[in-house]
């Protein structure tokens, strides 16, 4: 019994992050001369190189390990609750209303409005006083809810940069006071999102009613939307499109595991209309992709519902996914160097990803071409050896199942045996 059990006690040894046992490296260049915070761009070759998650990534400067943080390199977009509205009513024969607004500069707004089917022309004007006699026009956009004709809804205004403590507003077109709710507002964010580009096809392939788009991504890499560049013509569309994706290869009998699909959904749209004096210029042509990561080769099928419009003239679809950062302290000398290939790792564990806060002067620097690494060789299975040699621990409770039967046995015999004359 002591047999068995010490096999059923070995456990695995955490494994430990040494650079001769990584299969890659990619030096850092262009780093800068003095001491300070440093971030780099990750491409997509790290990610199919590199374990899932990134988890076995390690920055080394002279052979020491550095920590460091990666970070999407996008803004966050606060939208503001509901903002109600102020002095709403009324003046000749046009709806008119004004709103507070939060400090701070603010960009989008999205007006809250219960109609539907109409088309309507705002004007907005900015002043720090709610009653100002001279307020600062800010521009005139056009709203509109085209469910009757299918070609979707927008009550966004795209305002320009702007901090004017009240908005003015002026609503030409069918709407009355009662339908405006309130609006929201979107924080300008300090810097826009940056994409990187993953794959690109103008193969399309039309099947029925539906036009169809495929991609295969690499195993764990990462894509954040779908782009697409349409022709000139139509002017006019709203098509529903959806996106699945799902492993590009099928199960084989010895899987033990087998990610599900995921699906994402869209519509993609195009207006250039004048309709009775107002003018909408309308486009959306990107779709969010579902989170999905795969340890393997992914198939990404996007699906068009045309209708029985004809297929829309598609030039390309592209796949993007957000730029990730890697961000550390640079000490200003010494060589650093990008270490990955070693599954046996888990992600590393750093204060500095708790402290970690992005400096407005961070230098940006980059990442070299690939190569193998020259100290490389095989980690040590550093498993079990159950697991290294699932028999034995079969063949240990084989023995101890004939041993417990061998005493059982000689026991019964005893006990059977007559007793002393």
């Amino acid at each position: 019994m002591r047999t068995a059990a010490g096999f059923l006690m070995l456990l695995v040894l955490g494994a430990s992050a040494e650079i001769r046992y990584f299969h890659s490296e990619r030096p850092v260049e262009n780093l800068p001369s003095h001491a300070g915070q440093a971030c780099l761009a990750l491409d997509e070759a790290i990610f199919t190189q590199a374990a899932p998650t990134l988890a076995d990534l390690r920055l080394y400067r002279d052979g020491r390990e550095t920590p460091y943080v990666t970070r999407l390199a996008a803004p966050s977009l606060a939208w503001q609750g509901e903002i109600d509205p102020l002095n709403k009513g009324l003046r000749a024969g046009q709806t008119v209303f004004d709103a507070e607004l939060p400090d701070g500069p603010y960009s989008d707004l999205e007006l809250d409005i219960t109609g539907r089917n109409f088309i309507a022309t705002v004007e907005v004007s900015g002043s720090q006083t709610e009653f100002s006699a001279s307020p600062t026009r800010l521009g005139s956009y056009t709203i509109f809810d085209l469910t009757r004709q299918r070609l979707g809804r927008s009550t966004i205004l795209h305002l320009p940069e702007s901090d004017f403590r009240y908005l003015h507003f002026k609503i030409s077109g069918p709407l009355r006071p009662e339908p405006f709710n309130g609006l929201s507002v979107v924080r300008l964010p300090e810097s826009q999102p940056r994409y990187i580009g993953l794959a690109e096809t103008a193969k399309i392939t039309e099947r029925n009613h539906d036009t169809i788009v495929e991609f295969i991504v690499p195993p764990n890499v990462p894509v954040d939307r779908v782009v697409f560049r349409a022709g000139s013509e139509p002017s006019l569309f709203s098509r529903d499109a959806l996106l699945r994706v799902e492993p590009a290869e099928a199960p084989t009998a010895d899987s033990t595991s087998y990610p599900q699909g995921a699906t994402a959904s869209g519509n993609l749209l195009r207006i250039h209309w004048l309709e009775n004096g107002h003018r909408i210029d309308e486009e959306h042509l990107t779709i969010d992709a579902p989170r999905a990561d795969f340890d393997r080769p992914a198939k990404w099928t996007l699906t068009i519902d045309n209708g029985d419009d004809p297929p829309l003239s598609i030039e390309s679809v592209r796949l993007e996914m957000l730029e990730r950062d890697l961000c550390f302290e640079a000490a200003g000398s010494g060589h650093y160097t990008l270490y990955y290939g070693d599954r046996s790792l888990a992600a590393p564990r750093y204060d500095y990803r708790t402290l970690f806060a992005l400096q407005a002067d961070a230098a940006r620097v980059a990442m070299g071409r690939e190569t193998a690494n020259a100290l490389y060789q095989p980690r040590p299975d550093e498993r079990a050896l159950t697991e290294r040699h699932p028999a034995l621990l079969w063949v240990a409770l084989v023995l101890v199942v004939v041993l417990l039967g061998g005493i059982a046995f000689r026991s019964l015999q005893k006990s059977s045996l007559p007793p002393p004359a």
